[in-house]
């Protein structure tokens, strides 16, 4: 486990799957801390994919490989690349037994930079074999809701940089994705209220670049944790239908997104695919900002 800190922000980060694994503030953790009752994770990277294909098979080429829901970077080690005050990076290189599952040649670095109470998240991917590369990559951090208190069934809002005809897609059976578009209703404050009914379609996937900004607030709609992206595609989460007394809740951005229902096309033809080509590299991330 590697720490951070500075005047403000103390964070740690895991070398397995380069998962933030906390983030303490005033003295206030505010990333959920793994309890498997709910959810065994932090703040897991999503990489090659996001979310799942469809019956965990997908095609390239015409020739079938098996992936398991949000890929398989979250389960393995990495590599400490450099380390200085402020900031860690963290390196995985394809193997062997990765192009047995993903048959592209990559190396994929994770950085940290703290910044005041912002906490810089940076993803790099390169392609390091000689054919078109295709991937996805996203977050899944959790955070703990502030002030719970599981005998009431409001937990807080969130709140949106844009709050305007706002449309969302739901995974509807194995895990993809049904093309219907619902309109997210708003209370009278322009706030997405939070409780333990949210959360029965499962998770909320706002595409087309709809929202930059997502906030988390408490029961008495003060914002203490606030997320910043320029992704296509940013999912809220939390396994609340299972778990109505459960503590926390995602905001995800994401480089991607699982399969629609029945899809059986090939891997490069899905929707809310990365592209590179030999040698070409991707950068993309997200802020998290505490309160």
């Amino acid at each position: 486990m590697k720490k951070l800190q500075n005047e403000k922000l103390t964070i740690q980060v895991a070398e397995h799957g380069a998962e933030l694994c906390s983030i303490v503030y005033n003295g206030r953790e505010y990333l959920w801390q793994a309890d498997p009752k709910f959810w065994g994770r932090h703040s897991p990277v999503l990489f090659p994919i996001v979310g799942k294909v469809w019956n965990d098979v997908y095609r390239v080429d015409g020739k079938e490989y098996g992936l398991s829901q949000h890929g398989f970077a979250r389960d393995m080690d990495f590599e400490l690349l450099a380390e200085s005050e402020h900031e860690l990076w963290f390196t995985l290189h394809s193997t062997e037994e990765t192009l047995k599952k993903y048959p592209y040649p990559f190396v994929l670095e994770i950085g940290y930079r703290l910044k005041e109470t912002e906490i810089e998240v940076v993803w790099k991917v390169k392609n390091t074999g000689d054919k078109e590369m295709h991937f996805q990559i996203g977050a899944h951090p959790a955070f703990c809701y502030r002030d719970l208190d599981a005998a009431v069934e409001e937990r807080g809002f969130f709140a949106f940089d844009k709050v305007e005809e706002l449309r969302y897609v739901c995974p509807v059976e194995k895990g993809c994705v049904s093309p219907t578009q619902h309109l997210l209703k708003l209370d009278e404050q322009g706030m997405m209220p939070l409780n333990t009914k949210t959360f029965d379609c499962d998770t909320y996937i706002f595409q087309d670049g709809q929202l930059k900004e997502v906030a988390l607030l408490d029961r008495l709609r003060k914002p203490y944790v606030s997320l910043r992206f320029n992704t296509p595609l940013v999912a809220l989460w939390s396994p609340a239908k299972a778990h109505p007394d459960c503590p926390f809740v995602c905001i995800e951005p994401w480089y991607g997104r699982a399969d629609g229902v029945g899809y059986e096309g090939e891997y490069r033809d899905r929707e809310w695919m990365q592209r590179l080509q030999p040698s070409e590299l991707f950068e993309g991330g997200y802020s998290i900002v505490v309160m």
